[in-house]
């Protein structure tokens, strides 16, 4: 196993450590503090073929892989959590879904202008008393004619104001629960769709978090995503993508809190010399470097494992669980060495430690990947079949 990068991925590395310092870190501070929506910065990472990477060129992608995609996610997680966002809303969560499940017309229409940014995405899964719990699911979907008639509500979802397309799930045939749930592809202007904000968030303030109310919106026959009765697959795969972006989003808010740390504990003295020269700071900072990099190498090889073709859930929850977990742990030790000024706003530290916090949630709670890991052990249900 390598992690031995090409000079493609390099380069798409280099450019997006450039443009997460030149462009996104001058105004991150602000646009969280206002709530303010970066649509522009979305747009030219979509521009620069940063969300293209799992993808092939037929469809505008540059199909350098899903390792590369770790590589990029990681580099702008490093600044902004909100930013990091768009990889799973243009990425993961639709256009690989699409690419994945869709047919050809789906994929034409849809994927070259989701990954250039031109359509904002969202993901219709989690729903006020569906969580975990997928089967939960309340909204639904019925033929007639041409078209289903989709009725029901999402919540908490990513870029539910703003997006312009969206893979929403529901029940065409509630009776057998799992084997009824199917997906579709909805445009977001169709009448009978309302939007509203989410509550207040601790972090991600730049990023929208809102409500969808579904109201006997008519959705074509056409945007029927795959099969009917084979959404909960789709939801599976998806999110063994998705959580790929996950972790690679954590180890990257570990690093920033890490390089943060570091230069304060170099640049800050106390009792006469700086205060990295002491063993307990040292500490500290080692744990920290060592577990962001256990993280790196488990994200890694799960992004390599994609890309050679291999089926990865257990792999995938793995690093999700793990490096999530990791970056809880780094943000606090983070506060801990910079003190009452990681507490201020007046260092990146406070904002990154409320991104960091975000990562243990999303995607599948850590008990969830913990009962994965668990099950697969003990053969109770193996994950990887």
């Amino acid at each position: 196993m390598s992690f031995e990068f090409s000079d493609e991925v390099r380069a798409i590395q280099d450019m997006a450590a450039k443009f997460a310092q030149k462009e996104i870190l001058p105004t991150v501070a602000q646009a969280e503090k206002n709530h303010e929506f970066q649509r522009d910065l979305v747009r030219k990472m979509g521009e620069l073929g940063f969300y293209g990477c799992p993808l092939p060129e037929e469809y505008g992608g540059s199909g350098l892989g899903f390792l590369a995609h770790a590589v990029v996610t990681e580099e702008i997680s490093k600044v902004s959590g909100s930013l990091r966002a768009p990889f799973n809303m243009q990425t993961m969560g639709t256009a690989r879904e699409i690419y994945q499940y869709g047919n050809e017309a789906q994929k034409k229409k849809y994927i070259p202008r989701i990954l250039s940014a031109e359509l904002l995405g969202c993901i219709g899964i989690t729903e006020p008393n569906a969580g975990s719990d997928v089967g939960a699911i309340k909204t639904k979907a019925f033929k007639k004619g041409d078209f289903y008639i989709l009725t029901g509500s999402k919540n908490w979802i990513t870029y539910a104001q703003v997006a312009d397309v969206g893979i929403l799930y529901a029940y065409t045939n509630p009776a057998v629960r799992y084997k009824g749930l199917s997906a579709f592809i909805v445009e977001m202007k169709w009448a009978g769709i309302k939007t509203g904000p989410s509550a207040e968030k601790l972090g991600w303030n730049a990023c929208p978090t809102g409500e969808i109310f579904f109201e006997d919106v008519q959705v074509p026959a056409e945007n029927l995503l795959g099969e009917e009765g084979r959404g909960f697959e789709y939801v599976m795969g998806s999110l063994d993508n998705t959580r790929l972006t996950a972790a690679a989003g954590a180890v990257g808010v570990s690093q920033g809190l890490i390089d943060e740390a570091v230069n304060y504990a170099k640049a800050r003295e106390q009792f006469g010399k700086p205060i990295g020269q002491y063993q307990m700071v040292q500490e500290e900072l080692a744990r920290m470097i060592v577990e962001t990099e256990a993280a790196r190498l488990l994200t890694y090889r799960c992004g390599w494992q994609k890309d050679k073709g291999v089926r990865n859930t257990l792999e995938t929850s793995m690093a999700k669980y793990y490096a999530c977990d990791v970056a809880s742990r780094v943000a606090d030790g983070a506060l801990r060495i910079l003190g009452a000024y990681g507490y201020s706003t007046e260092y990146p530290v406070e904002r990154l430690f409320r991104d960091a916090k975000l990562y243990q949630i999303l995607e599948g709670s850590a008990n969830i990947h913990k009962m994965i890991i668990a099950n697969d052990a003990l053969g109770y249900r193996k994950a990887n079949r």
